[in-house]
């Protein structure tokens, strides 16, 4: 008796076994057949609609692909300007590959991959936030996000990224591109990376916008006006300043070409969020736009800085939060890249603040 039940278990175990590398294998195939993350995407080849919204895992199909000869690249405070418009305006082939809440580590990922897939980029806009000038910017707590950010698909091996696809994220991700393939589930995101993730304009509300500007400040605006007078900054507490992830983006614009045409943008972000005039903060962000212009002037980039307070960072109509201005905004910075891109003078607007190579 106690034989035949052994002989009954085993057998139940075999079935079971079976039946479930049996259901995972289907799984598999279903996800290699669909193959949601173009893990399988190489020059000349199109990408996969773009089905999810973690653009880490979106867009490095985008850049194998060999599609575009230009890039944005940056976090959220980028995301808005529309590859399009810069597409038209400066006669090139944008993608948008700004993500999220990026850090710098990240962004450096998606910009050493550009760098190495397109055959010859022309022109790369990248968005510096304050981020990258903070002391721990480099530090193993601040390299990523609680986002996932899937380091297989940024280097050059192929073999090691089909089993880090078996998990159910992928699944679902994989179903959603069978159904924009029978036309019931549009892309989340468009095929050149841009994404209007901001609530649509007609909804626009400054009281709630205000809310947001200044929930940090007990609901009251900041004070802007410079400090008067300027906090006292001895030379030995500016020689403790560190600005560490500036060497990833010295590194990362060497890795273009002498052609690729560089433009540095410091994104407008609302003046209560700046640091105020005259105090250390302040005067420590100076030191870092400093590093940054001598970088970019070592790589032959353009800076085009809008994050001072000026009429554009003063107005609360033009922000949804203190890190997020609206479309008009982004229509506006587009029309001043579009101008740098072709090499014609600056806007004559005290919003931007121009630093442009010695030719």
């Amino acid at each position: 008796m106690e034989n035949r039940d052994s002989r009954r278990w085993t057998g139940w175990i075999k079935a079971f076994s079976l039946a479930a590398l049996g259901v995972a294998g289907t799984l598999f195939g279903f996800v290699a057949l669909l193959d949601p993350y173009g893990v399988r995407v190489e020059a000349g080849e199109s990408p996969r609609p773009l089905m999810d919204l973690n653009q880490r895992f979106m867009y490095p199909q985008l850049v194998r692909s060999g599609a575009f000869d230009s890039a944005i690249i940056g976090t959220s405070t980028i995301r808005l300007l529309d590859p399009a418009i810069l597409s038209q305006g400066l006669q090139a082939r944008f993608v948008n590959l700004g993500m999220n809440a990026a850090t710098p580590w990240e962004q450096v990922q998606i910009a050493a991959l550009f760098a190495r897939k397109t055959a010859a980029p022309k022109l790369v806009i990248w968005g510096i936030d304050l981020p990258w000038c903070e002391a721990d910017a480099t530090s193993g707590a601040r390299k990523l996000t609680p986002r996932p950010f899937p380091p297989w698909l940024y280097d050059d091996s192929g073999w090691n990224d089909w089993a880090k696809q078996l998990n159910f994220t992928t699944l679902e991700i994989a179903v959603r591109l069978a159904g924009n393939r029978f036309g019931l589930v549009p892309p989340r995101i468009r095929g050149d990376g841009y994404e209007v993730f901001t609530p649509p304009e007609a909804s626009y509300d400054l009281d709630r916008a205000r809310f947001h500007l200044y929930r940090g400040s007990q609901g009251k605006a900041p004070e802007i006006a410079p400090l008067t007078p300027a906090e006292v900054v001895t030379p030995e507490q500016r020689a403790t300043w560190r600005f560490p992830a500036l060497a990833w983006l010295d590194q990362a614009l060497a890795a273009f070409p002498s052609q690729t045409r560089r433009i540095l943008v410091l994104p407008p972000i609302h003046g209560g969020a700046l640091p105020r005039e005259g105090t250390a903060a302040h005067q420590r962000e100076l030191a870092c736009k400093a590093q940054i212009g001598a970088i970019a002037a070592r790589h032959g980039a353009v800076v085009a800085d809008y994050a001072h307070v000026s009429s554009l960072t003063r107005e609360d109509a033009n922000y949804w939060d203190p890190a997020h201005y609206r479309l008009p905004i982004a229509r506006r910075i587009e029309a001043d890249l579009i101008a740098l891109g072709k090499g014609e003078p600056a806007p004559d607007d005290p919003a931007l603040r121009v630093s442009a190579p010695i030719r």
